[in-house]
């Protein structure tokens, strides 16, 4: 039972990782830009180093399991974290914090799929759901507690990677728990052959794919707004650094908070129903935050932003498995690899349009990639109710109880 913890332990400090280092990129961009003396939109798009090697990890994660033992590969990975973050307190140039930034986006993009490894592995079907969306709360939580590290270290004249070294420390623990945990379990499952994707689902329905690029836009959508509202709030309304940076702080809360609560009403409301409520709510609340003036109203307004989201990707991914009649790992890791995206190619994309523009339009971009979202999902979900209705029909049924069926519906 102890082990079981230890390995259920690493995998929820692997999605902290993962967060830790997305969530105090707004707040460090101007401390950044001040001790390299360059301007903020060179400064943003350093990160591309980290989101792109997220993406690269996510790809190589497809076969790398194959290859080597997990926990000899997870031991390389999370040293390599800990040994990379820590190297950025010696770092003297942009490029020297690219590599590194960019060596932790690939270790954080196989080490998610290692997690989630761990997870399917240790957890019967009925339990494994829920620990998955408990991992999502992992995920809001580090968004909390690096965001407010990284706020009380600046305030108090630390460097600008401050918030990285906590991160240096969680992957630490996780390489302590590596070691002294027994990965004979998951050996043993993640041994056994796996069935074709191909020859269990069949073809990708086209609501899946729209899913995938629903996922595409969350990330953009949602990186756009928490990466350049401290900006936008510090250089335009002249609010303090530490202010403006709250307003990521309370987004991340009001996430952790509408996972505990999701978790109970997606068996009420149904995926379906959710998947369009979350989509339309996070789009209307993220308008007030580039419409409104004031601090303390959009702190509270952030925080009324992120219980909005509703875990909104997890709802996505859960919606496009009842597309299928068996949700695959390659369907999972193909739609990661859409929010995957979308958080890789945010540096890049949010940097040219503020240098093109304003951080003020690329607020409005963010709500517009939130409107294109909803947009998506609607025909997405026209399309899952239509062939959800043709399955009930008579001969609707026949072809879905056929085994030459191209796919089907859970149930």
């Amino acid at each position: 039972m102890m082990n079981k913890i230890r390995l259920t332990l690493i995998s929820f400090l692997a999605y902290f990782i993962m967060s830790g280092m997305l969530s105090p990129i707004g707040i460090i961009l101007g401390p950044m830009a001040d001790h390299f003396e360059q301007p903020i939109t060179v400064i943003s798009a350093q990160f591309s180093w980290l989101t792109m090697g997220i993406l690269v990890g996510s790809v190589l994660a497809l076969g790398i399991f194959d290859w080597v033992r997990l926990k000899t590969l997870l031991l390389a990975l999370y040293g390599l974290i800990t040994l990379s973050l820590v190297s950025l307190s010696l770092a003297g140039d942009l490029q020297q914090v690219a590599l590194a930034l960019g060596l932790v986006g690939v270790c954080c993009g196989i080490g998610l799929a290692g997690a989630a490894t761990i997870i399917s592995s240790s957890y019967e079907a009925e339990q494994r759901a829920s620990a998955l969306v408990m991992t999502d709360g992992s995920f809001s939580i580090a968004g909390v507690v690096v965001s407010t590290a990284a706020l009380f270290l600046l305030a108090r004249d630390f460097d600008w990677f401050g918030a990285y070294l906590v991160v240096a420390v969680i992957a630490a623990v996780v390489l302590l728990l590596l070691l002294i945990s027994n990965f004979r379990p998951i050996d043993a499952v993640t041994a056994s052959p796996i069935e074709s994707a191909d020859a269990v689902s069949g073809r990708w329905p086209p609501g899946v794919w729209l899913c995938i690029v629903a996922l595409f836009l969350y990330t953009l959508g949602q990186y756009s707004l928490l990466w350049w509202l401290p900006n936008y709030l510090e250089t335009s309304l002249s609010v303090p650094r530490a202010r403006a940076g709250e307003v990521v702080g309370q987004f991340w809360s009001g996430m952790f908070v509408a996972q505990l609560f999701v978790a109970w009403w997606v068996l009420k409301m149904g995926v379906q129903r959710l998947v369009i409520i979350g989509s339309l709510t996070t789009m209307l609340c993220s308008v007030p935050l580039w419409l409104y003036g004031d601090i303390d109203g959009l702190i509270i307004l952030a925080f009324i932003w992120g219980v909005a989201n509703l875990g909104l990707l997890k709802i996505i991914i859960s919606f496009a498995t009842l597309m299928v009649r068996v949700p695959t790992p390659r369907l999972i890791s193909g739609l990661l690899l859409g929010a995957t995206l979308g958080t890789a190619v945010s540096p890049w994309v949010t940097s040219q349009i503020v240098e093109r523009s304003s951080s003020y339009f690329v607020l409005q971009f963010g709500s517009g990639c939130y409107l294109a979202l909803v947009v998506v999902l609607l025909l997405a979900s026209r399309g899952y109710a239509a062939s959800q209705a043709s399955c009930t029909s008579p001969k609707g049924a026949a072809a879905a109880a056929s085994p030459d069926a191209d796919s089907g519906l859970a149930s």
